[in-house]
């Protein structure tokens, strides 16, 4: 009997030293910080996809994620704006160039592929803006109503 009472304790005691689903959630979010400040994106947002699925109870954490993940998204997209933006204008003084008949009917698709890609882009962008432009009001709100 009294065998089972010291581990019974000793369970306790280190069960009790084990940390919380909010502690590990918040040393990830750490580390998901350091991805973000060192430009690498596409990890930030694997990452916090990652958070989510291993901390769904973390509702704090994951609301300071949310704000990580639009700001990794918005500079991702705005790379690819910036990237596909270069690509078009390569395309368009190619396309200017080039008398073959066939290299000017590609060059004339790929420019309308870039530009259908940098459009849809740019759309991206500004949704991403939105949304955090109506999660800054809704803040905003909530902290005028406390």
């Amino acid at each position: 009997m009294k065998k089972l009472t010291l581990i019974t304790l000793i369970a306790l005691t280190l069960a009790s030293c084990a940390k919380t689903d909010d502690e590990q959630a918040r040393e990830m979010l750490t580390r998901i910080h350091t991805l973000y400040e060192s430009g690498n994106y596409r990890a930030t947002l694997d990452s916090i996809t990652l958070l989510r699925d291993r901390y769904p109870a973390a509702i704090e954490v994951r609301k300071e994620a949310l704000t990580v993940w639009q700001n990794a998204s918005l500079k991702m997209a705005q790379a690819d704006v910036a990237a596909t933006d270069v690509l078009l204008q390569q395309t368009i003084a190619q396309l200017d160039t080039t008398t073959n008949r066939y290299r000017r009917n590609m060059l004339g698709v790929k420019r309308d592929s870039l530009q259908a890609r940098y459009d849809a882009m740019c759309g991206v962008v500004k949704m991403i803006r939105m949304r955090q432009k109506n999660e800054q009001s809704k803040t905003e709100k909530q902290a005028q109503k406390q």
